[in-house]
């Protein structure tokens, strides 16, 4: 065989390897998005039983985050990548990190669900759409997320990371709501300290949609912009990264 033919061989084993690792990575992220939804809803209406699902589908999510750990290690032993398929790697190994993290967030909201009895949920229905809208938000940064590291989009990336901005307002607002909420009556402080972990364990999940955004931003770019503010930096045509 000649030496062109192995090397197309191992060119095209390889890109497998990685679409492989890719599409493991958005299976995983769309399983801890539906664990959010699970979460949300089981607070709300008090269902137990999703809530113990959620429990459940969080241990296939840490699985699968030691599955593409391994493969990835695996990977970088047999293919010692370098430049940007070093890159991917690396972001893969980091963006599964963070979606494991947001399905541990994920289940605590979902244990809130639980420890929340009937006579508390209804002491705190009127905080309940703020909560669920500020479900949605996080949402749908992870799904814009997802979507970015699907088609390497720089553009959805940084909108991503802008929008984290409008959840952080959103998560402000809901605090000081329910901070009045405890003030009014100290009998409220216990059931809504549950509902602020609930939120708290949201805005985090805003976070780590973030990180992933940024892992995907260096990964085109090459250059790392976590310390950087979206307006000290300028993207070319095809996603180079300036820095002002």
């Amino acid at each position: 065989m000649e030496r062109e033919d192995i090397s197309e061989h191992i060119s095209q084993q390889f890109n497998l390897e990685m679409e492989d690792l890719r599409n493991k990575v958005l299976t995983m992220g769309g399983i801890v998005e539906k664990n959010i939804a699970d979460a949300i809803t089981s607070v709300i209406e008090g269902d137990s039983d999703l809530a113990e699902k959620v429990s459940s589908e969080d241990l296939k999510v840490n699985a699968m985050e030691v599955a593409i750990d391994e493969e990835c290690a695996r990977v970088l032993a047999r293919r010692q990548p370098a430049a940007g398929d070093l890159r991917v790697i690396t972001m893969i190994i980091k963006t599964i990190t963070d979606l494991e993290r947001i399905g541990d967030e994920a289940e605590k909201i979902a244990r809130m669900g639980i420890t929340l009895n009937d006579a508390k949920r209804d002491s705190l229905r009127g905080h309940f759409v703020e909560l669920r809208h500020l479900a949605e938000s996080v949402r749908r940064m992870l799904r814009d997320a997802l979507d970015a590291f699907a088609r390497m989009d720089v553009k959805t990336a940084c909108t991503c990371i802008e929008y984290d901005d409008t959840v952080d307002e959103e998560y402000e607002a809901i605090m000081r709501q329910l901070i009045t909420h405890m003030m009014e009556d100290p009998r409220n402080i216990r059931r809504t300290l549950d509902v602020i972990w609930c939120t708290r364990s949201l805005e985090r999940i805003g976070d780590h949609s973030k990180n992933v955004c940024e892992y995907i931003i260096y990964m085109v770019s090459g250059k790392d912009i976590r310390h950087l503010s979206l307006d000290e930096i300028e993207f070319g045509e095809k996603g180079e990264q300036k820095v002002s």
